[in-house]
This record gives structure tokens, C-alpha cells and sequence, in this order.
């Protein structure tokens, strides 16, 4: 059995009240490093985790002992979305997820804002399963392998994720887009 390590951090983090952001200032590392190790880009070394969990405080073997019980609840307030990553450059991206813990989930639901010029980067992204969005206002270009496109309200994406992906807002005003990842994996 393998330990989902991106998501058990995930859910201490937001358990014990902290963004991203706080966490990485408190274990003295940067803020991609949280984002990348939620995401499952990156396993940290050891090391790396115990620093990471000194800045919540937790052990490790509290870490790794907890089986939190799947999320029961099946409503959600606008304001109870759980900003679960916000990217800086280029303009200010923010990710908000349905729900506080992924565990035992087997899909995501994120609402996701990009403010004019925002943009996931210039490498693209590239993942295990598969994602789908609606544009909600603004214009999003989405680029998938060679293919890219411009997209508006009401219009929609929905790939195999392992595509190597990209997505910028276009355009003077912000976008926003109600996107699906199955399994989670953002």
C-alpha cells in the first residue's frame, strides 16, 4: 500500500489552518516546494518532510499514523473552498477545491481564477488522469500537445491529463473556469 504523501500534507495544512504560503515561511522552504509536494510532483527526502512538519507542528509518526474519515459532507458555502494553491507569477492564479480532503476521493473539483496575463507557465504540465473545465467569464487559452485554443464563456476543455498542458488567461479581464480532476492530482 502506498501512502498518498501530497494529499496526507495537504490535509494537515489546511486541518491546522495554514496556506501554502505560511507553511513554507515556517519550515524555512519555498513555496513551490509545498505546491509541488501536494501535487505529487515531488516526494521530499525525509529530511525535507520533518522540516516540513515541524513548521505545522506535527511528528512524523503522527503523519503517517492518521486516517482521517472521508469527508461526509456533500454541500459547500461559496466561502467554505479551500484555496489550496495560489501562483504569483505572471499574474495571480488561485485554486479553490470542493472539499478539504481528497482522501478517499476519487475525483477533484476545483474553481479556479486567473487574473489578466496569469499563466501556469511556460513548461507545461503534465500529469496521471484526466481533467475537464468550463469557462465561466473570461478567456482562457488552453494549450493541449501542439493544439491550442481560445476559449470563452460557457466553452469547455476535457483531456488525458499525461497531455502535456497549459493554460493562461487572455484577454483584460480575469477569467474563471470550474474544472474536474480524476483522480486528484493537482
Amino acid at each position: 500500500m502506498s501512502i498518498d504523501v501530497g494529499a496526507r500534507l495537504r490535509f494537515v495544512r489546511a486541518r491546522h489552518g495554514l496556506s501554502q504560503r505560511t507553511l513554507a515561511k515556517r519550515a524555512g522552504v519555498t513555496n513551490s516546494a509545498i505546491s509541488l509536494i501536494e501535487a505529487n510532483r515531488v516526494n521530499p527526502s525525509v529530511g525535507a518532510l520533518k522540516r516540513i512538519l515541524d513548521g505545522v507542528p506535527i511528528g512524523m509518526a503522527e503523519f503517517f499514523a492518521l486516517e482521517p474519515e472521508p469527508e461526509r459532507k456533500a454541500f459547500f458555502a461559496a466561502e467554505e473552498l479551500t484555496e489550496i494553491g495560489r501562483k504569483a507569477d505572471k499574474g495571480a492564479i488561485s485554486y479553490r477545491q470542493v472539499g478539504d480532503s481528497l482522501f478517499g476521493r476519487k475525483l477533484q473539483i476545483l474553481k479556479e481564477r486567473y487574473e489578466p496575463g496569469a499563466d501556469t507557465g511556460r513548461v507545461p504540465l503534465s500529469h496521471e488522469g484526466e481533467e475537464g473545465g468550463i469557462v465561466l467569464s473570461g478567456r482562457l487559452e488552453v494549450t493541449v500537445d501542439a493544439e491550442r485554443r481560445i476559449l470563452g464563456p460557457g466553452d469547455a476543455y476535457s483531456f488525458d491529463s499525461r497531455r502535456p498542458h497549459r493554460f493562461r488567461c487572455v484577454g483584460p479581464n480575469a477569467c474563471e473556469v470550474v474544472s474536474a480532476c480524476t483522480p486528484p492530482s493537482f
